[in-house]
């Protein structure tokens, strides 16, 4: 068995979960928010499933590290 396992485009939203298009992922990338890819043709990019799993890792760590006071104040709007 492969020790470094891939994920295609699509299969970033149909394995992992990730909702974005192709289109928000290229950004998130270039500004350094979402895991590099790996080209492996001219028409054919992956990632490493270890990286994307990290990044969702990060992200629910960040929103296990808010504070807690946010969450008890009212919203004026309702």
């Amino acid at each position: 068995m492969f020790s470094k396992r891939i994920v295609s485009k699509k299969e970033l939203k149909s394995i992992c979960g990730i909702p974005y298009s192709p289109q928000h992922i290229a950004r998130l990338e270039a500004a350094g928010k979402f895991p590099k890819r790996i080209q492996l043709g001219p028409n054919r990019v992956v990632w490493l499933i270890s990286e994307i799993e990290k990044w969702i890792e990060e992200r629910s760590a960040l929103r296990d590290c808010q504070t807690t006071g946010e969450a008890g104040q009212s919203s004026d709007d309702s």
